[in-house]
């Protein structure tokens, strides 16, 4: 008997988390030069539920959710309030394990790379990757790398100054790409193999990475039409790097969730009881499961962690409640309306009259 098609459970990234020293001074860093200027919560609050990776101690945060209406992800830019948050004791390269990079979407990377550059920011040279498409690094004001990708999908036409959207996917290191594959391609759905390939490459964002040999593999989906947020989060790049000629390190090696850094990926999804089952069934358990809708500021939604194979937690929302127009008070519950049918586009874009400040 043939098996059953696993069903599409993932629209888009919803966001990626950074965890940082300063929320308000980061939060102003990303609106500027990544266009984050949508605020759709801000939440101080305890994080009872993820104490695996908070050293078995419930810890205190201030966590605010930001995105650019062009489309894409948003940012959860996350700091905490109970502790000082850890730096990894040595500086991340190309291929150590875990989410070494964000991925974000332009309209018009050489434009986009010449902003940048206006504005003195620390940026790699305009480089080229092998497919043969242009993109380039940046680095925030902390040493969080962006990797500036070719956008295809779009909510809106990003502003004319910097031609930047929200976050696409992220680069992230692993052991073993063949492992990896089976968590992104197989289970989270993102199956377009764009590119596979050995060797040393040239496109790295540090010197010391352009003597390793590598597999890369990067791998995309197209937005669908389902879920609430579909047209806005868009299609979804995720590159897997494995470094062959050396031990590569764990990024988040002795350090807890929230430290500095990026914390996770998180996808929307629109059946989380479906994805569950698929994931168990392909050795990728949930760790974490708030089964029911869990409150963060002004949206809600049922939320879970998984692990990949290095350990790199991937979030899971379901959205069940989100702020519309919050100066009216408005907001959506999309368990009475359904999580998979897509909104209306005066509807999202009503969201971006709450303003980040």
């Amino acid at each position: 008997m043939s098996q059953a098609p696993h069903k599409q459970c993932i629209t888009g990234v919803q966001q990626i988390g950074v965890g940082v020293k300063d929320l308000q001074v980061s939060k102003l860093w990303y609106k500027k030069y990544l266009g984050m200027e949508v605020q759709v919560f801000d939440d101080k609050a305890d994080a009872p539920l993820m104490t695996q990776y908070t050293g078995g101690t419930i810890h205190s945060r201030h966590a605010l959710l930001t995105l650019n209406i062009a489309g894409g992800g948003g940012m959860e830019v996350w700091q905490y309030v109970s502790r000082t948050p850890v730096p990894a004791d040595f500086t991340p390269v190309f291929g150590d394990l875990g989410i070494f990079g964000a991925k974000v979407k332009s309209d018009d990377v050489a434009a986009s790379y010449a902003f940048h550059k206006a504005e003195k920011l620390n940026v790699s040279e305009l480089l080229t990757n092998a497919k043969g498409d242009k993109h380039y690094w940046l680095a925030d004001a902390h040493g969080n790398l962006f990797n500036i990708v070719q956008g295809h999908q779009w909510f809106r036409a990003p502003k004319a100054g910097n031609h930047m959207g929200g976050i696409y996917g992220a680069v992230v290191g692993v052991s073993d790409i063949d492992r990896a594959l089976k968590l992104y391609r197989d289970v989270l759905g993102i199956n377009e193999v764009v590119y596979d390939v050995n060797g040393k490459f040239t496109d790295t964002p540090d010197t010391p990475s352009a003597q390793n040999n590598y597999r890369r593999v990067l791998l995309r989906k197209a937005g669908t039409a389902q879920g609430a947020f579909s047209k806005l989060l868009g299609g979804v790049e995720i590159e897997l790097v494995q470094v062959l000629d050396r031990t590569p390190k764990k990024i988040f090696e002795n350090r807890y969730w929230g430290d500095l850094g990026f914390i996770h990926l998180c996808f929307d999804v629109i059946d989380m009881d479906t994805l569950k089952k698929q994931a168990t069934a392909a050795g990728f358990p949930f760790t974490i499961d708030s089964a029911d809708s869990f409150s963060m500021g002004q949206a809600a939604g049922r939320f879970a962690y998984l692990e990949d194979p290095d350990q790199a937690l991937i979030e899971l929302v379901e959205t069940h409640k989100v702020p519309i127009l919050k100066k009216l008070g408005w907001y959506l519950d999309l368990k009475k309306r359904g999580v998979e049918k897509p909104l209306p586009n005066w509807m999202i874009g009503c969201m971006a009259l709450s303003k980040v400040k």
